[in-house]
């Protein structure tokens, strides 16, 4: 059964592509690919489905752009049957005990399996521990279709980039790891993804070295972000500014650059748990991975802390204060509240029966409430505060003047008792001072 002509089957139209699972990653890649070859995108979300099809993206990833795809749209998985090149790209959470969630790619798999052809090749983009494609969903897909890996299809992995939000490294200008289950397979997918990616490829030798490689960039960030937490941590007891302390330091040519922050969303607060389990199977407990891990999941209860504390200072009763906080997505001027650290300091302040009034543009109001039970409000409806924390960098809260935030907490308070946590550091140091108010950032 000849593999190495899919490539030539799609450019040429005689041949389909099907994307499973359109969301953050799935639907760019669909939409991209849709440019230059027939692509089929299925989600088992009907009302996701239906938004494409009505020229809507609720992700923001292409926006407007939507609305003149050709790709073809579909709930129905029996249209997968079209197809001669699977790309499967659904999320890969973690439990509550923060052990690998594979219950959406073993659905996939399933699906996959259950209307697969012939002939064709099937690539996995969802982060998974190394094994997780060979060993789990090769299985499935074999089970399901009664086809034979190696013999009936192949199998290939690619780690997806996309980075939610990034105008600057989008799908095309981020090159793209590739490797399938022998070097033919693995050709072809490169030939295949190197229609759309600009950037171009990187053949690695084996489905688990790609598998591997995802894992390990992203606890790599990670590991830095916790480092720089740990920072600020020991400035904040220090009586010294972090940010001033990064700036200095960034002067050198070697220092890299990174930032403390809340760390969250659907790749850098998850993959590094992916990455430990799989060495935990083999015997070996991470030494440095999980403790960048605790000091990360720490910091939204050491935001919260900061900013109680800041309020018992001003003279306020924090039980009774109007807390206001702005932004709830885990990244700036994206939608995406997947995994949303902000959500930790909401909860803190709820633990000490402090209720904060939450405003997000960005975010979807009933993912919001189903999700987190939060209340989205309005921002030009917010009631005046007592202490606000700006959780996110949007643009719009960047934006922000000091005369604007003055102006959104209540009028009868001293200004140095109008308590302002700026987890971002969005606003220059030397305002702050001038304004008067009672202030602190991370």
């Amino acid at each position: 059964m000849k593999f190495n002509s899919i490539y030539q089957g799609l450019i040429s139209g005689k041949e389909k592509l099907a994307l499973v699972g359109l969301g953050y990653v799935g639907m760019p890649v669909a939409v991209e690919f849709a440019k230059h070859i027939h692509v089929i995108g299925f989600d088992i979300n009907q009302k996701r489905v239906n938004e494409y099809q009505n020229g809507i993206d609720s992700t923001n990833e292409i926006g407007q752009a939507i609305k003149n795809t050709t790709v073809d749209f579909t709930a129905d998985p029996t249209r997968l049957k079209e197809a001669k090149f699977i790309i499967v790209a659904v999320p890969t959470p973690v439990n509550a005990d923060n052990t690998p969630d594979l219950s959406p790619v073993q659905g996939a798999s399933r699906t996959v399996g259950q209307n697969l052809s012939a002939g064709s090749i099937v690539v996995f983009e969802s982060t998974v521990y190394p094994g997780v494609t060979e060993d789990i969903c090769v299985p499935i897909i074999e089970k399901e279709s009664g086809l034979k890996c190696g013999v009936d299809w192949k199998i290939g992995y690619s780690p997806e980039r996309i980075n939610p939000g990034d105008r600057v490294h989008t799908l095309t200008t981020i090159r793209k790891v590739v490797s399938g289950m022998d070097r033919e397979t693995a050709s072809e997918i490169q030939k295949v993804y190197d229609i759309i990616i600009k950037a171009g490829t990187y053949m690695v030798s084996d489905i688990k070295t790609a598998e591997a490689v995802k894992v390990v960039e992203n606890s790599q960030r990670d590991i830095n972000i916790a480092f720089m937490n740990e920072i600020a941590i020991i400035c904040d007891k220090l009586k010294i500014d972090t940010d001033e302390v990064l700036s200095g330091m960034n002067t050198k040519w070697n220092a890299l650059g990174f930032k403390p922050g809340l760390v969250g969303g659907h790749c850098i607060g998850v993959d590094p748990y992916y990455l430990t389990n799989a060495a935990e199977k083999l015997g070996y407990h991470s030494q440095i991975i999980l403790n960048g891990r605790k000091v990360n999941d720490s910091m939204g209860a050491f935001v919260a802390d900061a900013a109680i504390k800041k309020m018992i200072e001003a003279g306020i009763a924090p039980k009774k204060a109007t807390v206001v906080v702005l932004g709830i997505t885990f990244k700036e001027n994206c939608p995406d509240t997947r995994n949303s650290k902000v959500v930790d300091v909401i909860n803190r302040l709820r633990e000490f029966d402090i209720h904060p009034v939450v405003s997000d543009e960005w975010a979807d109001s009933t993912i919001a409430k189903n999700e987190y039970g939060v209340d989205l409000i309005e921002f030009d409806h917010l009631p005046k505060a007592d202490c606000i924390i700006v959780a996110v960098g949007h643009s719009k809260f960047r934006s922000l003047s000091m005369m604007q935030l003055k102006a959104m907490f209540k009028a009868e308070i001293p200004d140095d008792e109008k308590v302002l946590v700026d987890v971002k550091s969005l606003y220059r140091m030397d305002e702050l001072k001038v304004s008067g108010m009672r202030f602190w950032r991370l």
